[in-house]
């Protein structure tokens, strides 16, 4: 029983005196680190740049990100921010850079002032490096393009649509370097993508990126699909063939007379339409030498169908004189 106790009084003692000694030995730490970071030190920083004030008539085509190495002398203390965080300067392109018919130019001799405001009073800025940036640019263009929408629509069977897709907006403008601009004549949508749809519907979708995007701006960046969907059915008619452009010394003899016309289109416009809101014709001037028949066109439709087919696709026709 008492050796126990004395086992446990000597770990007891042994601890405290390993705390003690890790507490002596952070404490020197630290007060070894206060004396370094509180010494004089000059070192050279790579800064990032920041542009600021660009005239929004013009916008910087370097895809590289320049760097500035400036060389400072401080304590220690002051050094830390720069290792923990990017550091960056600031460029200021409304005052005291150089514009010339195709680039902007920083020199250090005319800007070596606004590079000492941006940093302490304790800091003394020795160098920078290089003394000479330049910066390629182009003009800005406003340009006002139409919408191509990409989709992938599944109607649920017996539903369609009978007009077009409604964009709103059919067109956006797009803001950048006119030798970027001038290649771009339409922007186009992500992918709407829907199944089994048997009602109107709305959607709002975004519009692709541009090549060279981080130049050019899009404004609107999305638009709104909309679609009327209604129940659809299909029907048929049979409409007289009409035969043009004979020559007054032909008389032809033709068979079938009429087309059989498959449409689809709307139960609300289905019986509204007519075969007199057809026409299906063969133009005789359209035949090749021992040609022995016509191939039928329809040149008019109403304007609520789709998808119309004709049978047969041949006339044929003899000559009788």
């Amino acid at each position: 029983m008492f050796k126990k106790l004395n086992d446990k009084l000597i770990k007891s003692v042994k601890s405290k005196r390993i705390n003690v000694f890790l507490l002596f030995l952070v404490i020197s730490f630290g007060i070894l680190m206060l004396t370094k970071l509180s010494k004089t030190y000059t070192n050279t920083i790579a800064f990032n740049i920041e542009k600021q004030n660009i005239p929004e008539t013009d916008i910087i085509l370097d895809d590289s990100l320049p760097i500035l190495n400036i060389t400072l002398k401080t304590q220690g203390f002051n050094f830390l921010k720069y290792y923990f965080d990017k550091p960056k300067i600031k460029l200021d392109f409304s005052s005291k850079i150089n514009r010339t018919d195709s680039m902007y130019i920083w020199n250090n001799q005319t800007a070596f002032s606004d590079i000492i405001l941006q940093f302490d009073s304790d800091i003394e800025v020795l160098n920078v490096n290089p003394d000479t940036l330049r910066f390629i640019y182009d003009e800005n263009k406003i340009k006002k393009v139409p919408v191509k929408l990409n989709s992938n629509i599944q109607f649920k069977l017996g539903f369609d649509m009978l007009e077009s897709f409604n964009l709103k907006p059919d067109s956006i403008k797009i803001i950048g370097p006119k030798s970027v601009l001038t290649d771009i004549d339409v922007v186009e949508t992500r992918n709407l993508d829907l199944s089994d749809v048997a009602s109107n519907f709305s959607e709002r979708i975004k519009i692709k990126n541009i090549n060279d995007s981080d130049n050019v701006k899009i404004s609107p960046n999305e638009v709104l699909v909309s679609g009327k969907v209604d129940k659809f059915t299909e029907g048929k008619l049979k409409i007289p063939v009409e035969i043009i452009n004979i020559p007054d010394s032909v008389q032809i003899k033709f068979f079938p007379k009429t087309a059989t016309l498959t449409y689809y289109t709307s139960l609300l416009h289905f019986k509204s339409i007519k075969n007199e809101d057809f026409k299906v014709i063969c133009d005789f001037k359209t035949i090749d030498n021992n040609q022995t028949y016509l191939i039928p066109e329809l040149v008019e439709q109403p304007l609520h169908i789709k998808n119309v087919r004709l049978n047969p696709n041949k006339i044929e026709f003899i000559i009788t004189e």
